[in-house]
């Protein structure tokens, strides 16, 4: 055997103590200052920024501008799972008018949050045109991973407030919808068409045709899945006695499928989890689906989130008070203005409408677009887009985190006149 100590410490296996020593540290402690379930996405971050500080050499290894693609696999996966559990959690999808609030946010709120942030990069942070726009792309969506306090809860359980629904099917669309804009990103960025032809190919291929296909591809798969899962064959279905790792399975082959015929396979996923859920909806298997779905998204957010602390002071040497300003700007001003702008004359009263306005949040789907882009083109703002990515989340997760579940319970409680649609509201959660 090498010459070797006998305690030598291996960054390999401390990585992994520090991984887990975060996690139940991050959970635990909030537990004598709160009796509500903790939100522990700040403190995983904090604690893995003080964890991976005491390691040698480790988070230099992971750093996300050297390794976007490790970056980009692994948010990727959090991603598709949250996708899919937010579509099976959904339980009433009878009254069209509910996706009122739904489509304003993703028509009006979303692009106005992309030009601005664009704008503010561009203008203020000195950023390049395919910069700004990517910027923008990837900080507007709200986040299906991390908005768990604002979304509706598990299958069969109901009350489906109308602010729990928006912010539930506004995160489960918008990731998918964004991905357009990432491109325009890249596209700007290569320079290798003039800008009336991009357009045109951006506007045929990466808006109508990849939104079409994960669409149909999402509400195709997620039908096929109802008929293995519930109809075929009769008398001994898997749903009687299968196993909830059908629900990853599920994700895997809805992604794949989607990606492969060059669809949004962010999309696909998000609707294959609606479609599914339609077939046999109270069937308690929706829950056991749902429940082995969230553990793996969980566990996937909590590696992401102490990772991200990680590598926080690795990108602070590239985080300027400009854009500390612009991240700044997009939680307080810019996603609150556009959200309540694009709300206007829908069924949400003032104060629902301003937590639905307020409470983007924003995470792992940004961690994934970045790393996506960085992964398949260099771009001259690459530190400071990761340093701006890093520190929106960690503040979302500290302004987000630490209200969002107790400023919504406030608003999302049962309506004495009804839901809008004559039907009274009933909030379990």
């Amino acid at each position: 055997m090498p010459d070797q100590p006998f305690y030598g410490l291996s960054s390999y296996h401390t990585t992994l103590m520090a991984l887990g020593m975060g996690i139940i540290l991050a959970y635990w402690l909030p537990r004598f200052v709160t009796g509500r379930e903790p939100a522990a996405s700040a403190l995983l971050i904090g604690i893995g920024a003080i964890a991976f500080h005491l390691i040698p050499d480790l988070p230099g290894a992971l750093d996300p501008r050297e390794q976007s693609r490790f970056w980009e696999v692994l948010s990727e996966i959090a991603v598709i799972v949250a996708l899919f559990g937010t579509g099976l959690r959904i339980d009433n999808l009878h009254s069209l008018t509910r996706w009122t609030p739904t489509i304003r946010l993703l028509a009006l709120a979303m692009p106005l949050t992309i030009g601005a942030v664009a704008l503010l990069g561009w203008a203020w942070g000195g950023m390049t045109a395919a910069g700004a726009i990517l910027l923008g792309a990837v900080l507007a969506p709200t986040d299906p991973v991390l908005a768990g306090d604002v979304q509706v809860g598990p299958p069969t359980e109901g009350g489906e407030h109308p602010v729990r629904f928006a912010l539930t099917t506004e995160a489960g669309l918008n990731d998918g919808l964004s991905f357009p804009f990432v491109y325009l990103a890249l596209f700007v960025g290569m320079a290798a068409f003039s800008f009336p032809d991009l357009l045109v190919e951006w506007f045929l291929l990466d808006v109508l045709y990849r939104i079409a296909i994960g669409t149909l591809a999402g509400a195709a798969i997620g039908w096929v899945l109802g008929r293995v899962l519930f109809v075929i064959p009769r008398g001994n279905v898997l749903a009687d006695t299968g196993s909830g790792l059908l629900a990853l399975a599920g994700v895997l082959l809805c992604y794949g499928t989607t990606e492969l015929i060059e669809g949004y396979g962010f999309i696909s996923c998000f609707v294959a989890g609606l479609v599914l859920r339609r077939v046999e909806e109270k069937h308690t298997f929706h829950t056991k689906l749902h429940s082995f779905n969230e553990a793996i998204e969980l566990s996937l957010t909590a590696i992401l989130l102490v990772l991200v602390g990680g590598v926080l002071p690795l990108l602070w040497e590239d985080l300027t008070w400009t854009l500390m300003g612009i991240a700044l700007a997009l939680l307080l001003v810019i996603r609150p203005l556009a959200g309540w702008l694009s709300l206007a004359r829908t069924e949400l009263r003032p104060r629902e409408r301003a937590v639905v306005a307020f409470y983007g949040v924003r995470g792992i789907g940004s961690v994934y677009y970045l790393g996506f882009a960085t992964h398949h083109m260099e771009l001259v703002n690459e530190g400071e887009l990761w340093a701006t990515i890093a520190f929106t989340i960690l503040l979302s997760t500290i302004i987000h985190g630490l209200t969002a579940g107790i400023a919504v319970d406030r608003v999302a409680k049962p309506r004495p006149d009804g839901d809008g649609h004559g039907n009274a509201v009933v909030d379990d959660q």
